[in-house]
């Protein structure tokens, strides 16, 4: 039975990762898998088109999936062309999400009793959303709750509208039904349309009709320049990958000037018929055809644009979260029966959630092409925490095999991801760097040093947060249980000091070069302090004797705090040079942790009489022993004196 249920869990774990690795195969016979792979440039990165898709939809609808009316579920690439070649069917989707609608005060909204909303639900309500969004507070850092949830609707709807016209002019859906015809039209007309605007801007007699159709396009296609949210149409050769791109509108411009049309333009405007008419061979071969002209252009780029979009439809960090999950779970049947069995199937679950972490992690760097850079952004900060604290889990399981340290290392590693996934809702999680970051140096020594720090401590933490409940409430918490946490958090902590002391020395080289200043009391800089100081602090009072196995814990749960404020607290101040992942949500989310370490403090600070572990009870007799001995002393020294 002990065999089986080993077996169990890693073939769990094996279907788990095999389900992830599975190819999607969409039930269409257009080549959707082609069409994602698409390059588009956004944010002076190029990305495939099934990025840009995920992004937006995360954005707007908070998950990577729409259903539409009739309940079919549809891939976020999948939703993507509906939204861009036939808008009229994709405005019957919901994706908008509104947390609160009751807090709107918009008739009309509210009574519909749901959380997301289709483009047509909002559609009689736009002035008045228009109309509240003039009213809200200009500085998004003083907006309260419900106006942040105004603007995010409103932003939300120029974002929809942006991307619907990304790869065509804003028109009817009998517009883009003959896109192609369009454009040979107008490129026709340039030249006769240019002679009659000389002559009217002479005082000459000339032709209005053909004069008002060519100002009619020109006046579309700015109109599309200024909207377009990506761009499809690389620069001439020979292409420099750094260059700007230009969106449609732009191109449709610039063939007044008489160089022709791009034909990117032209093959987008043919996918959108396709599709529309529901031809998928032309759709098909179309899609080759664009495929073929980027591999020409960019013939270096094309494994980085399918391994990006693999790597979307992979998901490891979410992969990571399930077998961390099974980890954890293992991990407490395990303290229940056959702990040796399953404690070591954990181990083993917990290497192979490493590994798939650590993919994750290596294939964003290949994707960003800043190898050995593990961290640039607050969502690859939390991404690597959880990483580092799996890191220093399974060295601790390998040398102790008690489940503690495959326990720790799940849970930390599941709430960074969840982190990372909260943070991820803001938009591309790879976008550029800061020019005054971008320092691919500085990236893989200060960044990555000084977080390995936070894992260290927050780890520490967690170890803490365990001895803690395990005392209470666990009977199998023994002493020897007890110790080897203490020996388990007193490591740890020494490890994250050195790396905290080393990453904001580091950091203040770097700030010098940048910002030519080695500190600046900054509130970066001092929270990276702060765990520097609240390090030294748990490791003095431990070689002092001032704390023993419960301060320690308590100090060592503290530092989560600290931790938690100099990762991620600071950020939400909105000031300072390192304030780069501004959230008004998660204030809220740092309170409350904040709350609860505080509680956690309080509970390990309980007196013994209340611990019903092995452990605390043999304290409490000890205690008690000595309250005896104690006052049979002192009526000794009474009677005989």
């Amino acid at each position: 039975m002990k065999k089986f249920a080993f077996y169990l869990i890693l073939i769990i774990a094996a279907l788990i990762v095999a389900r992830g690795l599975k190819p999607t195969n969409h039930a269409s016979d257009f080549d959707i898998n082609s069409f994602a792979e698409l390059p588009v440039q956004v944010g002076g990165r190029i990305k495939p088109l099934d990025s840009v898709a995920r992004n937006t939809l995360l954005i707007l609808a908070g998950r990577q999936k729409v259903s539409t009316p009739e309940g079919v579920t549809l891939s976020p690439i999948e939703w993507f062309m509906d939204l861009t070649m036939r808008p009229e069917v994709a405005d019957t989707y919901r994706v908008f999400k509104i947390e609160f609608p009751d807090d709107l005060g918009i008739a009309g909204i509210a009574e519909k009793g749901q959380r997301h909303y289709a483009f047509n639900d909002l559609l009689p309500h736009f002035e008045e959303i228009l109309g509240l969004y003039r009213e809200i507070n200009p500085e998004p850092k003083k907006r309260s709750p419900y106006e942040q949830q105004i603007a995010d609707l409103n932003d939300g709807l120029t974002l929809y509208h942006r991307v619907m016209h990304s790869l065509h002019p804003v028109g009817t859906p009998e517009r883009l039904d003959r896109l192609v015809d369009e454009y040979q039209t107008y490129l026709a007309d340039i030249t006769p349309g240019l002679a009659e605007l000389r002559k009217q801007q002479a005082g000459d007699d000339y032709d209005a009709e053909v004069l008002g159709r060519f100002i009619q396009f020109g006046d579309d296609y700015l109109k599309l320049s200024q909207t377009a949210h990506f761009r499809v149409v690389p620069p001439p050769a020979p292409v420099d990958p750094l260059d700007d791109w230009k969106n449609v509108g732009l191109e449709l411009l610039d063939a007044m000037r008489g160089d022709g049309l791009s034909p990117y333009v032209t093959s987008y405007a043919s996918l959108t018929m396709a599709y529309r008419l529901d031809q998928p061979e032309m759709f098909n071969q179309t899609v080759q055809e664009l495929r073929q002209r980027f591999i020409a252009d960019f013939p270096s780029d094309i494994e980085r644009i399918h391994f990006e979009r693999r790597f979307n439809e992979v998901q490891p960090f979410y992969l990571s979260m399930q077998l961390y999950v099974l980890i954890f779970l293992t991990v407490c049947f395990s303290w229940l029966r056959w702990p040796a069995t399953l404690t070591k199937a954990a181990f083993w679950v917990t290497v192979l959630a490493f590994a798939v972490h650590t993919f994750g992690l290596i294939a964003r760097m290949y994707i960003q092409e800043r190898y050995g850079v593990f961290v640039t952004n607050l969502y690859s900060s939390a991404v690597f925490v959880g990483w580092g604290a799996v890191l220093l889990g399974i060295f601790l399981e390998k040398f102790f095999k008690n489940g503690v340290g495959a326990a720790m290392a799940a849970l930390v590693g599941f709430c960074t991801l969840i982190i990372a996934h909260h943070l991820a809702m803001s938009g591309d999680t790879l976008e550029m760097m800061r020019a005054v970051l971008d320092s691919n140096f500085w990236l893989a020594t200060h960044v990555t040093v000084i977080t390995f720090g936070y894992s260290a401590m927050f780890f520490a933490g967690a170890l803490a947060l365990i001895f803690t409940v395990l005392g209470l409430f666990s009977k199998r918490f023994t002493k020897e249980s007890a110790k080897s946490i203490v020996s388990m958090v007193y490591g740890i902590t020494c490890f994250a000091t050195l790396f905290s002391l080393v990453g904001t020395i580091l950091g203040g080289i770097w700030a010098d070069q940048s910002w030519g200043r080695f500190w600046g009391w900054d509130p970066k800089e001092n929270g990276a302090l702060m765990i520097v100081i609240m390090g030294a602090i748990v490791l003095h009072a431990r070689w002092g004797g001032i704390v023993r196995e419960r301060g320690l814990m308590a100090l060592a749960i503290c530092g989560n705090i600290v931790t938690v404020w100099s990762w991620f607290g600071t950020n939400l101040l909105g000031v300072g040079l390192h304030a780069y992942g501004f959230t008004t949500s998660g204030f809220w989310w740092t309170m409350s942790f904040a709350a609860s370490q505080l509680l956690f403090i309080v509970l390990v600070n309980l007196p013994w009489r209340y611990w019903r572990s092995a452990f605390g009870e043999e304290k409490y007799r000890n205690q008690r022993k000595r309250i005896l001995i104690a006052a049979q002393d002192s009526e000794s020294e009474r009677v005989t004196g």
